[in-house]
């Protein structure tokens, strides 16, 4: 198989140990993105074209089949207590909860940037050993 000096004298195939020695520039990249976005807009306007603003609802053109009777529905009219704060315990239960969520959640994420950080400085610092 033929090496390739572009790629460092590996292999020019795409098999198990070979790299791909093709490229793209990013000005290929950016004109395929422009073109896909063009389609793409294209595409919703030509789907899109003959549909209106508002639903409109279909009137029938006869009267249907079956028809039901009309019947009212009863509707209770209940009295309700008037709005009435909350007492002061909980309140302060309302605040207590909240705060302690809340530390418990930046302590979680807090938790969980330092591994990320620790991890990645630990591959940083192995990558540049080698």
């Amino acid at each position: 198989m033929p090496t390739d000096p572009a790629v460092g004298g590996a292999s020019a195939g795409c098999g198990l140990f070979g790299t791909v020695s093709f490229v793209v520039s990013v000005t290929d990249l950016t004109t395929q993105a422009i073109w896909m976005v063009a389609l793409a807009t294209v595409a919703l306007v030509a789907a899109g074209w003959r549909k209106t603003a508002r639903a409109t609802p279909r009137t029938p053109r006869k009267e249907p089949l079956l028809r039901r009777k009309w019947v009212p529905v009863n509707v209770a009219e209940t009295t309700v207590p008037l709005y009435r704060r909350p007492n002061t315990v909980r309140r302060v239960w309302a605040i207590a909860a909240s705060s302690g969520l809340a530390v418990v959640i930046g302590a979680v994420v807090a938790i969980m940037i330092a591994f990320a950080l620790a991890f990645a400085v630990v591959t940083l610092t192995d990558l540049l050993k080698q």
